[in-house]
């Protein structure tokens, strides 16, 4: 049977729900009503005569059906949109800009930029890590985004242009109650014999687990194991207090209740944030963001590594390089 022409919005619809596999999420990934959600993939599974997916009250799940049209989805959606891109004025088009994490430095580019670039239609994405996201900026689905990019594989970093933003300065959340949480700086070697989180498990941020490991091996500090994976702070507060463990961070980590952020020296491990787009997009918001974060680096001195600091040297080489 000869499978009709096939709007690329079901396609959009369908791997929406199958890189989810729940409904509500994924109506929420495209800023559509769950119902007409539905009504698309159901719309999709007639035209293709096919059942695509598998439901029930507790789960979704991708039919043999629909694990085979998948590629075949993804690969024409990413021809749809390089077609637009190719013929789209670039400041017609809102530009997506992961920020990882709200509150912390990649915030205030976005800020910066929005003032620089008041014209631009600049959308904050909350990823939660690199890792993940730069195979999305790749895919189509982001534009730019923020971290440790020497932790990318290097097939996926050669692909993308990067800017380096900041060396951040690491430091610990404690819990109120451990015995480092009066100190007003934590010393490496104070935290030998700890166990800390770095978010082990989450296979969003494995650039920020493999930073902690190398750091942690020198200074016999226990990575902690995988948490499951909380997302918002009032989640990420309950698991982590169940736990008890210190947590990884960096300088500017947004306060959390029942917590305490100490810097951590002697010597100071650095965080490298890069900010990182496809080779070869331009979009006047992109000038906005690499003229916003050069600015700011500027006058807070974010590029200026701290004496007596630790950083492997893949990432030390990579912050000297620029797109």
């Amino acid at each position: 049977m000869a499978v009709p022409d096939i709007d690329p919005r079901l396609l959009r619809a369908f791997v929406a729900v199958a890189e989810e596999l729940h409904f509500t999420r994924a109506a929420a990934r495209l800023y559509v009503a769950q119902q007409a959600l539905s009504r698309d993939v159901r719309r999709l599974e007639r035209e293709v005569g096919r059942d695509l997916f598998v439901r029930t009250t507790r789960q979704v799940a991708l039919t043999p059906e629909g694990e085979r049209l998948l590629p075949y989805a993804r690969r024409v959606l990413d021809a749809h949109s390089a077609l637009s891109a190719a013929f789209a004025d670039p400041a017609d088009r809102p530009l997506l800009v992961d920020l990882n994490t709200d509150g912390m430095t990649a915030a205030r580019v976005l800020a910066r930029a929005r003032e620089l670039a008041p014209e631009c239609e600049l959308m904050a994405r909350f990823e939660s890590g690199l890792t993940w996201a730069a195979d999305e900026v790749l895919a189509g689905r982001l534009d730019v985004s923020f971290g440790r990019a020497a932790g990318l594989a290097p097939g996926v970093l050669a692909r993308l242009s990067v800017q380096p933003v900041r060396y951040e300065p690491m430091a610990v959340l404690l819990p109120d109650g451990h015995p480092l949480a009066a100190h007003e700086t934590v010393a490496m070697s104070d935290l030998a014999g700890e166990t800390v989180y770095a978010g082990a498990g989450n296979t969003r941020t494995s650039e920020w687990t493999d930073l902690a490991a190398a750091l942690f091996a020198e200074w016999d500090v226990v990575l902690a194991p995988p948490a499951p994976l909380a997302v918002g702070v009032a989640e990420f507060q309950r698991v982590m207090a169940k736990t008890g463990n210190p947590v990884l961070a960096v300088s500017g980590f947004p306060p959390l209740p029942g917590t305490v952020l100490r810097p951590l020296v002697r010597p100071v491990p650095l965080s490298p944030l890069l900010m990182v787009w496809a080779k070869g997009l331009r979009h006047p918001g992109l000038d906005a963001l690499r003229a916003a974060a050069r600015g700011l680096a500027r006058a807070e001195g974010w590029m200026v590594r701290p004496p007596a600091s630790w950083l492997p040297e893949t990432d030390s080489s990579l912050m000297g390089h620029h797109s």
